[in-house]
């Protein structure tokens, strides 16, 4: 489904501030697949999403999505078959426009509709049975601006301009971090029944190790823009954060 081969980045090759970001990176990913992402500050996660999603373009190897080889796709292109989620709750939205125009916005880029299509009863109908399922009430402020919502109410409706069109592959870049407590359990929840739900193949950088090994059916660990360790099945059932700690350890 997503297949990385050898990806390599460095930034400010050459100079004194050069920097190995991503090093011989490949990963397989099958559809369906919830992969959640560790490491430290500056393993590379965030950069391998940002690889992914066209943020930039690797310096070498390649990135195949669904059979298709989109290793130098435009961003904007990506973003048709790719959802992403940040941990800013007002990254990737308009804050000064309405929950429905955020919506569609959304919808209109990830169908290939085109921006300029009018929003009809028909669509507003259908944006707000979408809200509806995030239980927040949000189905009757459609006119509200995205700005003025909490930010557990715009990292929900931000989760659901990323799926509101099934994407092929979901990208969560600690997107609960900024979140207090109960509301990201909240989104959190909201987010694996959307998954759950169709079956969307998933990557999930988080920093809480026990979310990690809870949630998804694979947690990979990053250090030095390499993945260092791949746990899936009764190895990755089996493991406990105390002993990942450990092992994380003797791997670094």
């Amino acid at each position: 489904m997503l297949r990385l081969e050898n990806i390599c980045k460095t930034f400010h090759p050459g100079t004194p501030n050069q920097r190995v970001a991503l090093d011989n990176v490949s990963l397989s990913l099958s559809k369906g697949d919830f992969v959640t992402i560790i490491g430290g500050n500056g393993a590379g996660k965030s950069t391998l999403m940002n690889a992914i999603s066209g943020v930039f373009l690797a310096d070498s190897g390649a990135i195949l999505l669904d059979g298709q080889d989109i290793t130098f796709l435009p961003e904007h292109k990506r973003a048709r078959q790719i959802g992403r989620l940040f941990q800013d709750p007002m990254k990737g939205t308009a804050p000064n426009m309405t929950i429905a125009e955020n919506l569609a916005l959304a919808y209109k880029q990830s169908s290939g509709m085109g921006l300029r299509v009018g929003m009809g009863r028909k669509l507003t109908d259908f944006f707000k049975e979408q809200l509806k399922t995030l239980e927040l009430g949000l189905e009757d402020r459609l006119k509200t601006k995205l700005g003025l919502l909490s930010g557990g109410q715009r990292q929900a409706v931000t989760l659901l301009m990323a799926t509101i069109c099934t994407p092929k592959l979901l990208m969560l870049d600690e997107h609960t971090a900024a979140l207090d407590p109960a509301t990201g359990e909240k989104v959190l929840r909201l987010t694996q029944d959307i998954i759950q739900k169709n079956n969307i193949t998933t990557i999930m950088v988080t920093h809480n190790i026990q979310s990690a090994l809870a949630l998804g059916n694979r947690t990979i660990m990053m250090e030095n823009g390499k993945i260092i360790m791949d746990l899936a099945g009764e190895q990755r059932r089996e493991m406990t954060v105390e002993r990942l700690i450990a092992e994380f350890h003797v791997e670094a």
